[in-house]
């Protein structure tokens, strides 16, 4: 479900080749401006809540004393088809809401009264489908958060709901370990990593002293299963969140790997039946 975030710093998030029937995330993400107008000492409140046959987005803003805050939390219909699933992430949803509503308050209590941009703060959180084969869904969150300075930070976060026992899991946690994932993964996860590397950098591009050369490693990412045929996850996607794999202006790195029998050997016994290597 698109979701016309109401923020200003534009992020561009996508879900990369995971599954034949994934949802990108086209749509921009983002954090306040610097320039955000600090004249009025009033507050102002909106909220907008769809929940509708494409899915459920709630949007609220707020300023007051010179700042604004604003928040959006959404999922796809396709989460709202499992009501369980639904109620989990309205939970969180509201949990959030109430963090970051206290935060916003803590903002202007601490914050210069002529800096606009220390009193502004934003939230957003947008769950999408990844995959879906029978007995799971796999959905992504974009993430994006503003608590003042250049920029705002963002990342992406991976659950999967499994239908029969009607829980959450990480998609990490469907592998005995996230180590021995990464070893089954090799050496391709890092050559991958390396041809994006060089794609975002080209031929001539002066070494990092900050660890920006070396290989990165399951542990330090978000780890996504995706299905090419609806049948089974016969993909995996890594995701490495800015500052892990380069700087942050080189954005976020994802890579799409197949499901291979040494990956296979890694998945729990309980979640076997959900794989197929290619």
């Amino acid at each position: 479900m698109p979701v016309r975030s109401l923020l200003s710093l534009a992020i561009a998030l996508a879900v990369v080749g995971c599954s034949g029937k994934e949802q990108t995330a086209s749509d921009a993400a983002s954090a306040m401006p610097s320039d955000a107008p600090a004249s009025s000492a009033a507050t102002a409140s909106a909220t907008a809540i769809a929940d509708d046959a494409k899915g459920v987005s709630i949007q609220k803003t707020e300023e007051k004393d010179g700042g604004k805050w604003e928040f959006v939390y959404a999922w796809a219909a396709a989460v709202s088809a499992h009501p369980e699933l639904a109620a989990l992430l309205k939970k969180d949803s509201e949990a959030a809401l109430k963090e970051e509503r206290a935060g916003f308050a803590e903002t202007l209590a601490d914050s210069p009264p002529d800096c606009a941009s220390c009193k502004s703060r934003s939230y957003g959180k947008e769950w999408k489908v990844v995959a879906s084969v029978p007995g799971y869904l796999s959905i992504s969150a974009d993430l994006s958060s503003y608590t003042g300075g250049a920029h705002g930070m963002y990342g992406r976060e991976s659950s999967v709901w499994v239908e029969s026992s009607k829980k959450l899991v990480k998609g990490v946690d469907m592998f005995t370990s996230a180590a021995a994932l990464d070893k089954a993964l090799q050496p391709a996860l890092c050559k991958a990593l390396d041809a994006e590397r060089a794609k975002k950098r080209g031929p001539d591009a002066p070494g990092s002293d900050y660890g920006f050369d070396d290989c990165q490693h399951v542990k330090d990412s978000t780890v996504f299963v995706g299905s090419s045929n609806g049948k089974a996850f016969d993909r995996i996607g890594i995701y490495f969140g800015p500052y892990v794999a380069g700087p942050y202006a080189e954005g976020a790195y994802e890579l799409t790997l197949p499901v291979t029998k040494a990956v296979l050997a890694t998945v729990k016994p309980e979640y076997k039946g959900a794989f197929a290597a290619k």
